[in-house]
């Protein structure tokens, strides 16, 4: 199973696909601090270049976390609507999960930190490069729905995952 994983952030992306646990690509968007709509059709414009170049069969995206800063929480969901908007107009389904859920399923704990996250993500893809720490997130992103979907299989007909 092909995987887009997306961490979205009005200034920088982080694009993570996943072939299994095989890293196929890990890289981010840089969107500067041009005007937002600029940075939108940037992650848009991105999002599909990618997913046209690695032909993913799902999306997986991280959901807003609540910041004490309003404006910022906009910018985010702005960020994220630019890039499922791209998934979806590939016909790509997509699958949401927030941000303590993916800490929980790649390092054990809600609360660990980008660090740990990055370490585990090298740990479980087997690899050895270094990803900027929006690309690591992103491949988080990616591995929880891998992980979820596996379970999913494993459960029997009509039982849902929370």
């Amino acid at each position: 199973m092909r995987i887009l994983g997306l961490d979205p952030g009005s200034r920088i992306t982080g694009v993570g696909i996943i072939d299994g646990e095989t890293l196929v690509e890990a890289r981010q968007l840089n969107l500067g601090s041009g005007d937002m709509p600029d940075r939108l059709a940037g992650i848009f414009s991105g999002v599909t270049d990618v997913i046209a170049e690695f032909q993913p069969g799902v999306v997986a995206i991280e959901t807003v976390f609540m910041s004490r800063n309003p404006q910022a929480a906009i910018k985010l969901g702005q960020a994220r609507g630019a890039a499922i908007c791209a998934a979806v107009n590939a016909g790509l389904a997509v699958h949401e999960y927030a941000p303590r859920l993916i800490k929980q399923a790649i390092v054990g704990r809600g609360g660990a930190d980008k660090e740990q996250v990055q370490h585990m993500v090298r740990v479980l893809l087997k690899s050895t490069d270094r990803f900027g720490a929006d690309a690591a997130d992103a491949l988080a992103v990616a591995l929880c729905h891998l992980h979820s979907a596996r379970t999913a299989r494993r459960l029997p007909q009509g039982v849902a995952l929370r």
